[in-house]
């Protein structure tokens, strides 16, 4: 790291960031010339199948981030990228850092929902000048495992959904990994001020495809980081926000299923990171319960 230091500068510590998934997260905080402190974060893939994945993956993150520039989304600027792990351990991305936090907790979601959803649209309205790769599905039809217990018959017929081929959209600018955990806040006392965005992070999986799909993927962490009942506020949200969606009932539930059905063979790897960030009570067991009652909601209100 320190070849893309100023010189005199120097790491003096550094910070495990919790929350994430598929990458481990270091926050760096480094020593500067005037006896000040600057911070850089540390993106590492350590994980076999997103090291296996990596110079794609980085690369790509590297080049959104750099796209997204001045462009009033908040996303970090890339510093340096080493995608093959030429120089670090691992393949790893250096950037800068943003000020804020990922915040996890029931409390105070209300306020959150609403700036969630105005940044996602800000987010589909972007017009790169070359778009992004096309989204890919998470799952298929012949690759869903229900939760041990889940309701059979929903999940037979939620698997039927997506068994057929995909309705035609408007394509969009997708973040296609948009979610509490990839959202960072900052959140003052208690008063008139109320949290704020300060940055959208982990965009590796950059896509252009159906807002549809990105909604439909905060959706599902919502329902599960907060209950099923948040996972099916959020579309309204995004309307209300000046979002659009599908107009047909059938193909917005297409899309929610594509997204929530995914998480039936990892849910342990939602669960793990979210207990690490303090959320004890979501263990895999309990995120299967409310995969299970988000899936046959969608199934009761837009089946």
């Amino acid at each position: 790291m320190s070849r893309h230091l100023e010189p005199g500068e120097r790491i003096v510590k550094t910070e495990a960031l919790h929350g994430g998934i598929t990458a481990e997260m270091r926050r760096l905080t480094i020593s500067t010339r005037d006896g000040g402190t600057r911070d850089l974060v540390l993106r590492t893939f350590v994980d076999p199948f997103f090291e296996e994945h990596a110079e794609d993956l980085l690369n790509r993150e590297a080049g959104v981030l750099s796209l997204l520039a001045g462009t009033g989304v908040p996303t970090p600027g890339p510093v340096a990228v080493d995608p093959a792990a030429a120089h670090c351990e691992y393949p790893s991305l250096l950037m800068t850092h943003l000020q804020g936090r990922t915040v996890l907790d029931d409390e105070g979601l209300e306020a959150r929902v609403p700036l969630l959803a105005r940044q996602l649209v800000a987010i589909h309205a972007l017009q790169p000048a070359e778009r992004p790769r096309e989204y890919e599905a998470w799952t298929t039809a012949d690759a869903v495992v229900p939760p041990d217990g889940a309701d059979a018959v929903a999940w037979a017929a939620a698997t039927g959904v997506i068994r057929k081929p995909p309705p035609p959209y408007e394509g969009r600018f997708l973040h296609r990994d948009f979610h509490p955990g990839n959202v960072l806040f900052e959140v003052p006392p208690p008063g008139p001020a109320g949290p704020r965005i300060t940055g959208v992070v982990d965009w590796v999986q950059t896509s252009w495809g159906p807002a549809d799909l990105d909604v439909a993927h905060c959706s599902t962490n919502l329902a599960l980081l907060h209950g099923p009942a948040w996972g099916m506020r959020f579309a309204e949200a995004y309307e209300k926000a000046g979002g659009v969606l599908a107009a047909a009932a059938g193909e917005r539930l297409y899309w929610r299923l594509l997204d929530a059905l995914a998480f039936a063979a990892g849910a342990q790897w939602v669960a793990r990171p979210w207990q690490e960030a303090g959320r004890a009570e979501l263990t895999t067991r309990a995120v299967e319960a409310r995969l299970d009652a988000y899936v046959t909601a969608l199934m009761d209100a837009l089946g």
